[in-house]
């Protein structure tokens, strides 16, 4: 007979302790310790293809050959560029969201446009309506097979049966093992599901694609080892009350943590955004103070953004300062080198930053950009439409440069932007572009420039 123990695990990191207690002393959170039953028997693994195994042994780095990554291309531009190139076969990728951001819908899309075997497993919704997404989406894949299971000894049986090339998973938190006796979404399960579908990947060159829930921090539920486990954790980002989806590769151990993918939600689905500074950048008849559009990069993607700015007289005793889609602190910041060095008396007036577009940016290039609409809106002076910066603000009122400039500057130029403005200290030649370079040093030239 099976033998039962009981256990304590951390609901946070997933640590095991004898017994209860209030805090957990390995990320000091406290209540967050929970007993689990445990139960322990023979796994029933799945039939392996091939009965050979291959032997290994340790080998000089000298001698260790480097073989490229088969990939399976999923025609989903953006979902390609932020792997890397496509799936690799053999890897276990992870996709987090907030519920309702998008995450079905994605996964859904891509097995519809991938041509090769999708086998699509749920444990969150009928067959009929994953057909009604589908129908919605106008995607047609015969080799697009979709199971409603939870147990992942049922679902391998039907993978032995059906031999698909790529494996999708909706979601995690949804599955349980019978080797364990616990509820499905607690951490055992999650970790020892989790397990067996990367032995089932490495051992077959199988993608498989599993969506995670996030919990109310904003991290992916279940423990942290959950995101050491799998080879690619992507975080699908955005709000629902606009329509542009952001996604990111917060681990990738097959390409670069930088790059970006953007979409568009609409009734049909996903839309991808090929060239993005265009929706990013609003449509407006009249010139209005408080604007400055900023070339920015997102990993090797230049972007066109949007600055919005509101300085007005603060009514309350406290001024406010408050930002959307920037950091706080570097905005005090700004303000307070505009106070210290360029003579502007923001500190009795409210602040109000906004990034156009719902989205995120830490790119410091963006610094003279948030200092142009708030001296805009201050001033309640227009900056030219047809002008752009990049270039970051230093404490002593100098304008720093930033990294690979040229790209800005041809992202800009490409859209028709007139005039840039950058660091004096970018030692590049301007003559090779077909836009106007303005070069500055200081705070007070930027003042000069515009006003």
């Amino acid at each position: 007979m099976a033998k039962t123990t009981t256990i304590f695990l951390c609901q946070n990191c997933g640590a095991q302790f004898p017994k209860w207690l209030g805090k957990c002393t390995t990320c000091n959170e406290w209540n967050t310790i929970v007993e689990e039953v445990t139960q322990k028997e023979e796994k029933r693994e799945w039939k392996q293809t091939s009965s050979k195994k291959r032997k290994v042994v340790p080998l000089s780095i000298n001698e260790i050959t480097i073989q490229k990554e088969d990939r399976i291309v999923t025609n989903n531009n953006e979902l390609d560029r932020v792997l890397g190139g496509g799936l690799v076969r053999g890897s276990v990728i992870l996709l987090g969201g907030e519920p309702g951001i998008g995450k079905s819908t994605l996964c859904l899309q891509v097995a519809l446009t991938i041509p090769k075997k999708i086998l699509y497993v749920s444990g969150e919704e009928s067959q009929s309506q994953i057909k009604m997404r589908a129908d919605r989406l106008k995607g047609v894949n015969n080799n697009c097979l979709i199971l409603t299971e939870t147990n992942t000894q049922n679902i391998f049986k039907h993978i032995e049966k059906e031999q698909p090339d790529v494996l999708v998973i909706d979601s995690i938190q949804t599955l349980f093992t019978d080797v364990i006796d616990a509820s499905p979404g607690s951490i055992s399960q999650i970790r020892e599901t989790t397990a067996e579908l990367t032995k089932f990947a490495k051992e077959t060159a199988t993608p498989v694609l599993l969506i995670g829930h996030i919990n109310k921090e904003g991290s992916i539920a279940g423990p942290k080892i959950l995101e050491h486990m799998v080879d690619v954790v992507l975080q699908f980002e955005g709000d629902r009350n606009h329509t542009f989806r952001i996604l990111r590769a917060q681990k990738n151990r097959f390409g670069s943590t930088a790059e970006l993918g953007i979409y568009e939600m609409q009734h049909t689905g996903l839309r991808e955004v090929s060239n993005p500074s265009e929706v990013l950048i609003s449509d407006k008849d009249d010139d209005l103070s408080g604007n400055a559009i900023v070339a920015t990069l997102e990993g090797a993607r230049p972007l066109m953004i949007e600055v919005q700015a509101l300085v007005s007289t603060a009514v309350y005793g406290m001024p406010q300062r408050s930002a959307t889609g920037y950091n706080v602190k570097r905005l005090n910041m700004l303000l307070a080198v505009l106070e210290k060095r360029a003579g502007f008396r923001l500190g009795a007036k409210d602040v109000f930053l906004n990034i156009a577009g719902g989205i995120k940016v830490d790119d410091p290039a963006i610094d003279l950009g948030v200092v142009c609409a708030i001296l805009s809106s201050n001033e309640d002076e227009p900056v030219p439409s047809n002008m752009c910066f990049a270039a970051e603000v230093g404490l002593a009122g100098e304008i720093r440069p930033v990294s690979r400039i040229e790209q800005r500057i041809l992202e800009a130029e490409k859209l028709g932007f007139e005039v840039i403005v950058i660091s004096s200290y970018n030692k590049i030649d301007t003559g090779k572009f077909g836009i106007i370079v303005r070069k500055i040093s200081k705070v007070d030239d930027l003042v000069d420039l515009l006003f």
